[in-house]
């Protein structure tokens, strides 16, 4: 480790990353000049040449053992780079992290945050949009809520709410369609439809119908959000989660043209964390999710008409 040329390493994995000498002389803040010596110095202390003679001054061609290397540098330097941001990036002990998805995130979670800032006052919640589960194990994120049909190996998983679907449109497209009110007219109506695979018309046709329901046509969205704007502004009748779309029907934007008929899909929406056992400021914040998933599943049988 102490002969390793630290300096012409970082310098040759800039030149790999950016194609040439002179864009990695700009990210590195040196002259090109400064970036050649350090190459030159790199071959001779290898042994081995690692670009071909042929470049010229435009972009840099590597040769098979310059290609290995520069991956090798390349990818070591980011791991020492992430490490490093992380560290910087400790954060406090009343701080926590969740990822969710944007659906949820609006339609559901960011309305609740003033709840837990005044239940809470001292823990600082960070909410991010990410659905990957394996950015949980590099520490930055503390727990995620993710819809689905969990659980999920290598990871504490509980259930933190059911769902129902039901279709939902704007209250003028509504009337302009001459109050549909049995699912039978849904053959006449424009479908918008989602990505999310439960959530899909099929299964609203297998429990209400009508059985020759047309389900080829339609715009598709690739979130539940972009599918409930979509029907406010009267594109067309989604199916939705109701707890995506609760506020939006309580509140006029969005109306159920067949009253309370739904299709039960049990439980849905998942806290999702590391097996460790949570600091606490992670076990409050998980404490108050359920607390505030069973005043909405309360508030939301007197909807759906429990």
């Amino acid at each position: 480790m102490n002969e390793l040329p630290m300096n012409a390493l970082r310098a040759f994995a800039m030149v790999y990353a950016h194609g040439g000498v002179r864009a990695a002389a700009r990210e590195l803040g040196v002259a090109h000049s400064s970036v050649s010596r350090h190459l030159a110095e790199l071959d001779r202390w290898i042994g081995v040449p690692l670009l071909r003679a042929a470049a010229g001054r435009g972009a840099v061609a590597f040769t098979p053992q310059g290609e290995a290397l520069g991956r090798a540098t390349l990818a070591g330097l980011r791991t020492i780079e992430q490490a490093v941001a992380a560290l910087r990036e400790t954060r406090p002990a009343h701080a926590v992290t969740l990822s969710t998805s944007p659906s949820f995130a609006i339609h559901w979670l960011l309305p609740r945050l003033p709840a837990l800032e005044k239940a809470h006052p001292k823990i600082e919640l960070s909410v991010q949009v990410e659905q990957r589960l394996d950015a949980l194990d590099d520490g930055r994120i503390d727990l995620a809520i993710r819809m689905g049909e969990g659980p999920w190996r290598e990871l504490h998983a509980e259930p933190l709410m059911d769902d129902a679907l039901y279709p939902v449109m704007s209250p003028v497209l509504w009337q302009a369609s001459g109050r549909p009110s049995k699912p039978a007219q849904l053959a006449g109506l424009r479908l918008l439809h989602d990505r999310d695979p439960q959530a899909v018309w099929e299964l609203w046709r297998q429990v209400h119908g009508p059985a020759k329901l047309a389900l080829q046509g339609g715009a598709r969205y690739t979130s539940s959000d972009l599918v409930l704007r979509a029907a406010i502004q009267g594109q067309g009748v989604a199916l939705a989660r109701h707890r995506l779309a609760v506020d939006d029907v309580a509140n006029g934007s969005l109306v159920r043209p067949f009253g309370e008929l739904s299709v039960p899909l049990g439980p849905s929406y998942w806290i999702v964390r590391p097996p460790a056992k949570p600091r606490p400021a992670v076990a409050a914040v998980i404490d108050w999710l359920h607390w505030q998933a069973a005043d909405s599943s309360a508030a939301g049988s007197l909807i759906l008409g429990r």
